[in-house]
């Protein structure tokens, strides 16, 4: 199933943001779900095209994107722009969804046609899920329904040295395990979430959250993930909660792709299912 690539100009800060719409097969209109990637991740990086293939196989067209600000550049895969990835706010990304849910609504994205902007839902891996989180808060008429994997649970989710390392130095650096490259967090980070406290710390906003909420928890992800995905359960009114054995926080997969593992089948067929009831 081909994607259909596309690309957003922001007209400011030199932003881009650069996507791909999985459109069904079946003829008529499909509803939509979004796919943010989280922190360090890209919409090109392992299962996220799998999950858009997914989705469109089951009758509903995803959208796979890079936020603007992510770090990787034109050639999709490498994180060339580490000017952009040390501004990498929340309030940017959220930027970038609303640029991304305009561009849908007024039909200026590939297979306009085809796509019931009535249904629109949301889909976020860990710092994904947070922003699909609070940009499900702010537009409750415009959003359907969310589902989030493995998600972050606060905003300010970075390592308590790095961000001690931010406020001392101005500039603080995590590692990306994969290609041991140092990428920089500049301090606007940290003042941005300070200065968005009441929008951003979402977990405080949940009883206030109007749409059904799928949140998919891996039993092996990072430490206090599933203590932080149990309070989000309890919080969200409209929430189920599904724990997969055995999944740490990518469920078993690796970049580049090598195949889905039981824990990713397990979160994809609960996805599908979750949608398709709701929309």
């Amino acid at each position: 199933m081909p994607a259909h690539p596309f690309t957003i100009e922001l007209n400011k800060e030199n932003r881009v943001i650069r996507g791909d719409l999985f459109l069904p097969s079946a003829g008529g209109k499909h509803p939509v779900v979004i796919i943010c990637h989280g922190f360090k991740g890209f919409k090109d990086w392992s299962f996220f095209p799998v999950i858009g293939k997914r989705l469109a196989g089951k009758g509903i067209a995803a959208i796979t994107f890079n936020f603007s600000m992510n770090g990787i550049g034109e050639d999709l895969q490498s994180f060339t722009q580490l000017d952009k990835f040390a501004h990498l706010t929340f309030t940017r990304e959220q930027e970038d969804l609303s640029v991304l849910l305009s561009h849908l609504k007024q039909g200026r994205l590939p297979g306009a046609e085809q796509l019931d902007v009535e249904r629109i839902g949301l889909l976020g891996h860990s710092r994904g899920g947070g922003n699909s989180l609070i940009f499900a808060l702010d537009h409750p008429g415009e959003i359907r329904a969310v589902a989030i994997f493995n998600s972050i649970h606060r905003p300010d989710f970075f390592a308590a040295e790095v961000m001690e390392e931010i406020r001392q130095k101005g500039i603080g650096y995590v590692t990306n395990a994969r290609t041991k490259q140092q990428l920089p967090i500049d301090r606007e980070v940290l003042d941005d979430i300070e200065a968005n406290r009441e929008r951003f710390q979402f977990m405080d906003r949940l009883p206030e959250l109007k749409q059904p909420l799928l949140i998919i928890q891996g039993d092996e992800d990072l430490p206090g993930f599933l203590q932080g995905a149990e309070q989000m359960a309890k919080r969200a009114p409209h929430a189920s909660m599904h724990i997969i054995r055995g999944a740490d926080h990518t469920f078993r997969s690796v970049h580049p792709f090598a195949g889905i593992s039981p824990q990713l089948e397990e979160a994809l067929n609960l996805t599908t299912d979750f949608f398709l009831a709701e929309f």
